[in-house]
């Protein structure tokens, strides 16, 4: 809660803060901690707090956006029309509220309303151009999002051709989901190889979308409604009816419970109505999506910094029960955080019965005040997972416990941080049973140590077969330990084992990146081979020493210090020098001195080059590369769609140039 007196501007910069953080967890992570009624909350209060002072209105808060930002893995694609989130409404009597907002604008005009179901996916945009499906992309930032065409190809209910005649080009928007029974056995699959579940399908398909590897998504059986258009050429409509009709007449799934109403009241009434019976669908809804049907009308009604006035979402309540908190245990996730679950005492909630339930993180223990011994009520996040959203602290008896998150790592007894930028306390020893996999496969890839034939499977195997307890073990295995292994034959065996050998002389950098340590990335590991040589000097170093490099901040030089100091990770590591793991950075000879004393920042797609070549080419020539823009940045190369690091460069002063520009410079 927040203090009583914080002022307006602490008291924005709060709710910032914690939406971010959310953004964070739900757009990037895939791993949310509150529910969307949760969240809501946060953003109504964020959004009626900046009403009553539009003076502490800032360009980056959370309300004068429309989603998460592009993820850097994909190419991007600019959307012709923007996509634009909803408003939500919860009752009946804002539903009438919206109404009354949208007969105003329109000077009393007759209205009539498009009501679909609100479903629980993720928004995506298909191009498809004389007919043939062009690309996809999802929504992103609304003008902007990632290019998952061969993700989308996957999903049999989109058609690579369109049916019919069609417009010349044409936008299409609909919401990618998976269906109930495929939800339900990913999550199978999941709880018995000890992946975290997903919290609900919008996450389980945002998930399988921001999959590299099409065939990862080609297996989750997702599917897709159409439900709009952006920009169209070639064609002409009037209603949104007329729209649903063509892209169904296209070849398109548009969802067949859709209704026209022509009041208010009937809207309430059918909305009202799928409340009860969601639950017979194959598919997940929490609201239903109300429209303006008349487009000429929609176009004058026009739209707000972030939503359009002509649509907003009726979502359903969740569905709640209280019980008992009968014990707190702590988990251990594959990236090391700890996470306090509730366990439960049994309750039927929404069909099914509820025995444990997450509780993010100690901070939201500390907010809500639950204790051990509670009544707390229960609330289904996406009628999926489980959450505790409160304690019912008038029926405490004084029995009740205060919780607080264990000091060591329940699974190996190791050592626990907590960064002063997160609410996470992560285990940091690279011996943690519940990390290993992960770490496994982060070692083996190829910007890492590049191990061939190490891959998901491959690690899976060892841990369970108790062949490897750490990375360091990875270089005692021998073909004749991995013969037995599933699938294992005496080829791939010697493979994977030269993989191994080879492996070892890929160089300090490499081995810092790949042994996972937080906050370091590949830019930072680069820099901090070139800045300290060896590990050993690198082990050595004081926070001061750290951050002296222009590449390490506060945050990720406190996280190399704490990792230096495990006593496991220093026994995994001797094992690394043991096996003949090369721990030491012997810097090429740059082929000139062009760039020597630059620090080059790349953003955006390059076309000519691969990242890793151009930031080759930097350091080839005397260069530093750095990962982000700060003021000891001196060149930043901006390819096409370069974002907020160009934006910054601009803020800061600092000389921008072009691909072409840049390879000029080289060849002179």
């Amino acid at each position: 809660m927040p203090p009583k007196t914080a002022s307006p501007k602490q008291e924005i910069a709060r709710l910032r803060r914690l939406i971010r953080h959310h953004d964070r967890r739900y757009y990037e992570e895939d791993r949310p901690e509150i529910s969307d009624t949760e969240y809501d909350r946060l953003y109504r209060a964020l959004k009626d707090l900046e009403a009553r002072f539009p003076s502490l209105v800032t360009p980056d808060s959370p309300t004068q956006r429309v989603g998460g930002k592009p993820l850097a893995a994909f190419g991007v694609i600019r959307h012709r029309v923007p996509m634009l989130s909803m408003d939500n409404t919860y009752s009946p009597g804002e539903l009438q509220e919206f109404d009354a907002r949208v007969k105003r604008f329109l000077g009393g005009e007759k209205v009539s309303y498009v009501v679909e179901p609100k479903y629980d996916g993720v928004s995506v945009s298909l191009t498809y151009r004389k007919g043939a499906l062009q690309f996809g992309a999802t929504r992103g930032d609304g003008e902007q999002g990632d290019d998952i065409t061969a993700n989308l190809k996957t999903i049999r209910a989109i058609p690579l051709s369109l049916e019919g005649p069609v417009p010349k080009l044409i936008e299409i928007r609909g919401e990618v989901y998976l269906p109930r029974a495929a939800f339900e056995a990913l999550n199978r699959i999941r709880e018995k190889e000890g992946e975290p579940l997903f919290a609900n399908p919008r996450n389980a398909a945002a998930g399988s979308l921001k999959q590299l590897d099409p065939r990862v998504a080609a297996k989750r059986n997702l599917s897709i409604f159409c439900y709009g258009v952006g920009a169209v050429e070639g064609a002409g409509f009037k209603t949104h009816e007329e729209v649903l009709e063509l892209l169904r007449a296209a070849g398109l799934r548009v969802n067949p419970h859709h209704r026209l109403c022509d009041s208010m009241g009937r809207v309430i009434d059918y909305c009202n109505g799928w409340e009860p019976k969601k639950g017979s669908l194959t598919y997940h809804i929490d609201g239903m999506v109300v429209k303006v049907n008349d487009l000429d009308q929609q176009r004058r009604l026009g739209v707000t910094a972030k939503s359009p006035r002509y649509m907003i979402a009726y979502k359903f309540p969740a569905e709640r029960a209280v019980t008992q908190l009968l014990n707190i245990e702590v988990n251990v996730g594959r990236t090391g955080a700890l996470t306090p679950v509730a366990v439960l005492k049994p309750v039927l909630i929404a069909g099914t019965t509820v025995s444990r339930a997450s509780l993010h993180n100690e901070d939201e223990i500390r907010r809500k005040e639950i204790r051990i011994g509670d009544r707390v009520v229960i609330e289904k996040a996406g009628e999926i997972i489980p959450q505790v959203v409160e304690a019912v602290k008038s029926q405490r008896t004084g029995q009740e416990k205060v919780f607080r998150m264990p000091g060591r790592c329940p699974a190996c007894g190791g050592e626990v941080t907590r960064d002063e930028e997160e609410v996470a306390v992560r285990c940091v020893s690279l011996d943690c049973p519940a990390q290993l996999k992960e770490r496994l496969v982060h070692f083996a890839q190829r910007t890492a140590m590049d191990i061939e034939g190490l891959g998901d499977v491959m690690a899976r195997q060892l841990v369970a077969q108790g062949l490897v307890k750490d990375c360091g073990d990875l270089f005692g295995l021998t073909v004749e330990k991995i013969l037995p292994l599933e699938r294992m034959a005496e080829k791939s065996a010697r493979n994977l084992i030269a993989g191994l050998q080879a492996s070892k002389a890929r160089g300090l950098a490499r081995l810092l990146f790949a042994l996972g340590i937080r906050h370091v990335g590949s830019a930072g590991a680069e820099a901090l081979a070139l800045g300290f040589g060896a590990i050993g000097r690198l082990s050595r170093a004081s926070l001061e020493e750290l951050i002296k490099l222009p590449e390490v901040g506060p945050v990720m030089a406190a996280s190399i210090h704490d990792f230096f100091r495990v006593p496991a990770n220093g026994r995994v590591l001797e094992k690394l020098r043991a096996a003949g793991v090369k721990m030491e950075e012997v810097q090429a000879a740059p082929v000139s001195g062009k760039l020597s004393g630059q620090r080059v920042v790349f953003t955006g797609e390059l076309s000519g080059l691969a990242r890793s070549e151009a930031e080759g080419l930097v350091r080839s020539h005397g260069g530093m590369v750095g990962s982000s823009v700060t003021k000891k940045t001196t060149l930043v190369v901006a390819g096409a769609s370069a974002g907020s690091k160009l934006e910054k460069a601009r803020g800061l002063g600092v000389k921008v140039i072009d691909e072409a520009e840049f390879k000029r410079l080289i060849r002179e």
